[in-house]
């Protein structure tokens, strides 16, 4: 194993956590075949088989297993170092390590981006993935900070709100509930509805609202993409349930429109993640200390003038 990269001990790290040589490409941003690569020459140093496949599983062998817990211990050993380093520059010359649900890509870029023009030389590293995913990341400390729309239920975890996030029901314009207003939930309930997946955070929250009426939702369609269920909503398949930060151009060109329903936007917060008693690198503790202060003003100047409102 002496002559193991470190970019090889990142890939099998990750594949190990993922069993899946896909989610790990995705994560790493390389291309299934490249991980596979990697893979097999750490397998060479090794000498040795570290995944075996059955079926269609992926699962780590028992010499997999007993290189895996060194392998993260040698990670964490040197990700200590960076962060010791990091620490040595401060702010400026930082790496932020934050990851952010598929929603929050509508409008975190543009907080990254004003927080990176107050402090100068900052390196940004961002994640963006589904909810569960950015946990496993924060728990194995591959990211230092997350955000997300729900806290995560673990002990080990901080969460902090720091701004709103409005969810709403869209139709295309010329949807006839889209002329109405003030209508009742059930109104929304009778059409066929485009909803995301189950185990996303919208689908958590699309669910817990509709049972809370005690209604079922007539769900035609279930997509993994926002921007699916707004290219269906538009093309007529009927309603949708999704976050008010994904639907701002197009309901300012007028391409969709918010549904009017009574007790609408349903209200929730975004929240800042990281790991209960992590000593965070100064860059990452800057940025969570400006969400907290100004994320929640800074989200809303991004918004179209026609949104505000559910923001205030």
């Amino acid at each position: 194993m002496h002559n193991a990269t470190m970019r090889q001990l990142r890939v099998f790290a990750a594949a190990a956590h993922h069993l899946s040589f896909a989610k790990t490409a995705r994560e790493l941003h390389l291309t299934p075949p490249a991980v596979s690569i990697q893979i097999a020459q750490l397998e060479r140093h090794a000498g040795t088989q570290l995944f075996e496949r059955l079926g269609r599983r992926l699962f780590l062998t028992q010499a997999g297993q007993a290189v895996l817990r060194e392998v993260e211990a040698i990670l964490s050993h040197v990700r200590q170092a960076e962060d010791s380093l990091g620490a040595l520059h401060g702010v400026r010359g930082g790496l932020l390590n934050i990851g952010v649900i598929s929603a929050g890509d509508y409008f975190f870029p543009s907080l990254l981006g004003e927080f990176c023009r107050r402090h100068e030389g900052v390196k940004l590293k961002l994640a963006v993935s589904n909810r569960e995913d950015l946990i496993e990341r924060i728990g194995r400390n591959a990211i230092d900070l997350a955000v997300m729309g729900r806290p995560p239920e673990h002990g080990d975890l901080y969460a902090a709100a720091f701004a709103p996030h409005p969810m709403v029901i869209v139709a295309a314009p010329t949807h006839p509930l889209a002329q109405k207003r003030a209508l009742p939930l059930a109104a929304a309930a009778r059409e066929p509805l485009i909803a995301r997946e189950a185990g996303s955070a919208t689908r958590a929250v699309m669910d817990e609202t509709f049972r809370k009426h005690r209604i079922r939702p007539n769900i035609a369609m279930e997509v993994a993409s926002n921007e699916t269920i707004k290219q269906a909503v538009r093309a007529g398949f009927g309603l949708g349930f999704l976050s008010a930060h994904a639907i701002g151009l197009e309901v300012s060109v007028r391409v969709l429109a918010i549904v009017d329903i009574a007790g609408f936007p349903v209200q929730r917060q975004w929240f800042i993640v990281h790991r209960r008693g992590k000593m965070l690198p100064p860059v990452a503790a800057a940025c969570a200390a400006f969400l907290a202060q100004e994320g929640a003003q800074q989200i809303r100047r991004t918004v179209p003038r026609e949104l505000r409102a559910m923001w205030s």
